[in-house]
Formats: structure tokens, C-alpha cells, sequence
């Protein structure tokens, strides 16, 4: 009997063990639920910040090429005028009249020069300044006595830049110190 006692009191003493456990399982389960609730809110607002971020994307892609394209339009309307007048200049060249071509030709000029500057284009000044390699691409270099070492004597093509990046380089001659100068020749 004296075992019956001893189970006895345990099951006594596992009853009131028993229920602190029920609390600690409807809690356990309350905050389960309420972890598996924010997931579900966090996943949510996930989801949707990504299918924010990719129609954003879309948009600004869309946008930029609509914007490339109204460039590209303005630019075009603009040459078409210079297009006009190289077809006149052609025709006054199968026509022969050489004083007619010569001025179509300086108006065209002008037109195209005039629309590029009006872009932002602007020619790099060269000729007399000292070389720099970011504007100018030296393609020979002459020993000179009238010019500074480093010089550009002449420009061979001429070099532009759009606001501050250069879009073509200059190539140009630059000078060196004269071959006299330069200390004695060999015999």
C-alpha cells in the first residue's frame, strides 16, 4: 500500500503541475498566433513594396524613353531645314551657278552651326593654347622657333565639347623645341 500512496501524491501533486502547463500552452498557442498574424503583415507589406519597386522601374524606363524620343524629335525638326537647304545648294550645283552654291553652302553652314550651338555644343579653342591632353589629340609634333614649347601651331580638325564633356578632341600639331636648340647635331 504504501506505493499506492506515493502515486497517490504524485498524481496530486501532477494535477496542480497540470495546469499551470494549459496556461503556458493557451499562451504559448496566443503567442504563436500572434507571431504567424505580423509574418503574414510583414509578408504582405513585402510583397507589395516589391510590386511598388518594379512598376517604378517600369515607369521610369517607359518615361526615359519617351523623353529620348522627344529629343530626338526636337533635334530632327531642327535639321530638317538644313536638309532643305542642302537640297537647294544641290540643285544650284547641277545648275552650275558656283556664286549660288558657294552662299547655299555658307547658309547651311551657319544653320547647322547655329542649331548645334543652341544644343550646348561649343567649338574647344586650340590653336595658339597651350596642348592639353584632355582637349586635344596631339597627331604630330614640329620643332618651331616662333612657338612656346607645347604649344598647338595648327588645328587639323576641329575639336567640341557639349557643355563640359568633350565630345571630340582637337587633333592638332604641336610644337617642340627647335632641332637648334636642342643642343649639337651629329657630324
Amino acid at each position: 500500500m504504501p506505493i499506492m500512496r506515493s502515486s497517490t501524491k504524485m498524481t496530486k501533486r501532477n494535477k496542480p503541475e497540470e495546469q499551470p502547463d494549459n496556461k503556458l500552452t493557451e499562451i504559448s498557442a496566443e503567442v504563436h498566433d500572434e507571431v504567424i498574424r505580423e509574418r503574414d503583415e510583414y509578408l504582405e507589406s513585402l510583397q507589395r513594396l516589391q510590386a511598388e519597386f518594379a512598376n517604378f522601374r517600369k515607369r521610369v524606363a517607359r518615361e526615359s524613353q519617351q523623353q529620348a524620343r522627344r529629343i530626338s524629335t526636337q533635334v530632327i525638326e531642327e535639321l530638317l531645314p538644313v536638309l532643305d537647304n542642302f537640297e537647294r545648294a544641290m540643285h544650284a550645283a547641277a545648275e552650275h551657278d558656283e556664286k549660288l552654291l558657294t552662299s547655299g553652302v555658307e547658309l547651311v553652314y551657319n544653320q547647322l552651326r547655329d542649331i548645334l550651338t543652341k544644343r550646348g555644343l561649343c567649338e574647344i579653342e586650340a590653336e595658339g593654347a597651350t596642348f592639353d591632353p584632355n582637349q586635344h589629340e596631339a597627331v604630330m609634333c614640329q620643332p618651331s622657333k616662333e612657338h612656346d614649347e607645347g604649344t598647338v601651331m595648327q588645328v587639323l580638325e576641329k575639336g567640341y565639347q557639349l557643355e563640359d564633356k568633350v565630345v571630340r578632341p582637337a587633333k592638332v600639331v604641336v610644337s617642340t623645341t627647335s632641332e637648334e636648340d636642342s643642343g649639337p647635331k651629329p657630324s
